[in-house]
């Protein structure tokens, strides 16, 4: 009897270090799911003279940047965005004068952020990609 008293403890000992072993497993999985995604970094940190890609000097095409940050919206018409490709959404814009439509790419128009949310766009990137999206709208 003594022996299965023991037997039992010791079973009842081992499943517990186990139970505690996968907690802890779980527990740390939570905690990996839970953590931040990124960090904030404000100027005048020291985060923040940490060193970024260097920029390509040559200009990016109308079609790079549209793919990487007009398409979102332009594709579907996101927002009253006239869409890439369909002339009679961009009727009203085939109507403006072409500096009066840059500068609402520029600094925004509706629904549309400034520079299209491009923030590493030069002013120049953003006339060359409304020209692009003119093109092929026409």
């Amino acid at each position: 009897m003594k022996q299965m008293i023991r037997l039992m403890l010791v079973v009842a000992l081992g499943m517990s270090t186990l139970a505690f072993a996968q907690s802890d497993r779980l527990s740390e999985a939570m905690q990996q799911r839970l953590a931040p995604v990124g960090t904030l970094c404000m100027e005048g940190e020291d985060c923040a003279a940490a060193p970024t890609a260097a920029a390509s000097d040559e200009p990016r095409s109308g079609g790079e940047i549209y793919d990487a940050h007009c398409a979102t919206c332009h594709a579907a018409g996101v927002a009253g965005a006239p869409i890439m490709g369909d002339a009679d959404s961009w009727a009203d814009v085939f109507a403006r004068d072409i500096d009066e439509v840059y500068a609402n790419a520029i600094n925004g128009i509706g629904g549309m952020p400034a520079m299209g949310l491009c923030m590493n766009c030069s002013e120049e990137e953003i006339r060359v990609t409304v020209d692009y999206m003119i093109e092929q709208s026409q």
